[in-house]
């Protein structure tokens, strides 16, 4: 279940994930520019000192009381047919907003496999293959 902040449609969440992600960005003094129209793969672009990261910005949502996940893909429908597809080779990075805690997360477009990830706030064994929620905190710095 996707979450809907209270708002009537999944675009107005969308709108508020990615306002918020803005904010975050240029608080912490990123240069960032937002292209024209809904055709691009990316929802912003982020001055960085060698060029731009091309941003999606996701909204999280809650599975159990230990992992939050967000969809790595895109769900389009055109002419009648329903399309998904994922953002590989289209963007550098996801802004995800967890709605529940606030919390906002940066996450490389080469920690994503498939079409969703899962953030793991805790759990009862330490495996490599774990995405810790901590490693991806939004602390003003988007990583090397």
């Amino acid at each position: 279940m996707v979450p809907t902040d209270g708002l009537t449609n999944s675009k107005d969440t969308g709108d508020v994930t990615e306002a918020r992600s803005i904010l975050e960005l240029t608080s912490a003094g990123y240069s960032v520019s937002v292209p024209f129209g809904d055709n691009d793969s990316y929802d912003l672009l982020v001055e960085v000192d060698d060029g731009f990261i091309r941003v999606q910005c996701k909204t999280a949502w809650s599975v159990d009381s230990r992992v939050i996940r967000f969809n790595t893909h895109s769900q389009t429908t055109a002419d009648g047919e329903y399309y998904e597809r994922t953002y590989d080779g289209e963007v550098d990075a996801f802004f995800v907003r967890y709605p529940e805690t606030d919390m906002c997360y940066w996450v490389d477009i080469d920690d994503v496999s498939g079409h969703r990830m899962d953030l793991r706030e805790e759990a009862e064994i330490d495996h490599p293959a774990i995405n810790w929620a901590e490693d991806y905190e939004f602390d003003g710095t988007i990583p090397p």
